[in-house]
């Protein structure tokens, strides 16, 4: 297998090397638990959020910090970078590669890591860019789903909330394509719905889907279940749409009594009000358990990109 360099979109990967990511992850538990290691001694990783972030950003930081390596950090880089007196964002990475041995970007720009990775001369991995993609996300959704189902072959997904702008649905959409027997139902008002091009790929792919409205009655029929926020940062001036929105779709007690004993609710966080909060003492509830698995394949690929 060759070696992995960039990662900025989903459809680079393939089964095997899926595979040997979380493979690689079942390690990174283990070093977790034996209280890190230093293979990763001497390597530094630039973190460069142009948005904000919780998760992403410091799950990234704690695999660097867990693996021996140091990190180097901007948080809001638009206001308290080079960027608020104009830089361009080629000239900031130019810059930052020179400092670092990998450079995680989150953009607001759909293609902002494929511009940074053709300038960098390191490794540039993609952490989400506007509406585009989010493929550390998508990886450690589907370790999430195949430790909580068991199997990523012939599962049933119910992809629900803000499908158009949901940059973490389409990566999913796209990995879980790769598997047999797979079907996705998409639910969403319709304002947010997923986009043609998604729909187009799972066409050429062979893979089933469904745009429906009725989500108990998909819940009945899901293994996953994976919820997300709508976003109202997507929205611009267009709030009465937001609010249309906003609210249409809840996972709560009656959705939960819908599902499967084995089933899961999954969501990329944060949430605001689509997961009602006594969903959580649910075991079916796997949200929180998926945000920590992001440590573990963030560490993963941090291994297999630097080691």
């Amino acid at each position: 297998m060759d070696r992995l360099y960039h990662v900025l979109e989903a459809q680079q990967f393939d089964i095997d090397l899926i595979d040997a990511i979380f493979f690689t992850a079942q390690e990174m538990e283990q070093v977790v638990q034996h209280y890190g290691s230093n293979i990763l001694n001497r390597r530094v990783m630039a973190t460069l959020f142009y948005e904000p972030s919780t998760r992403t950003r410091l799950s990234f930081e704690s695999a660097m910090t867990r693996l021996g390596g140091g990190v180097i950090t901007t948080e809001s880089a638009q206001e308290f970078s080079s960027a608020a007196k104009g830089e361009t964002l080629e000239d900031t990475i130019r810059v930052v590669a020179g400092y670092s041995d990998v450079i995680v970007l989150r953009h607001y720009e759909s293609g902002a890591s494929n511009r940074a990775a053709a300038v960098a001369g390191i490794p540039v991995i993609n952490a989400g860019d506007g509406a585009g993609q989010h493929p550390t996300q998508a990886l450690l959704d589907l370790f999430t789903i195949q430790r909580e189902i068991g199997r990523l072959q012939k599962i049933t997904v119910a992809l629900v909330g803000d499908l158009a702008n949901g940059r973490t649905v389409r990566s999913l959409c796209y990995l879980l394509a790769k598997y047999e027997g797979v079907k996705m139902y998409f639910v969403a008002p319709e304002m947010v719905r997923m986009k043609d091009d998604i729909k187009e790929y799972l066409q050429r792919h062979q893979v089933p889907f469904e745009e429906v409205e009725d989500l108990h009655e998909v819940a009945r029929q899901a293994d996953v279940v994976y919820q997300t926020r709508i976003q109202k940062e997507r929205f611009g001036e267009r709030t009465g749409e937001y609010e249309q929105a906003r609210g249409r779709y809840i996972v709560d007690r009656s959705v939960m009594d819908c599902m499967q004993e084995y089933a899961v609710v999954m969501h990329p966080l944060p949430r605001v009000d689509e997961i009602d909060p006594e969903v959580d003492a649910d075991p079916r509830a796997a949200y929180f358990r998926q945000a920590h698995n992001g440590l573990y394949v963030r560490m993963a690929l941090l291994r297999m990109i630097l080691a």
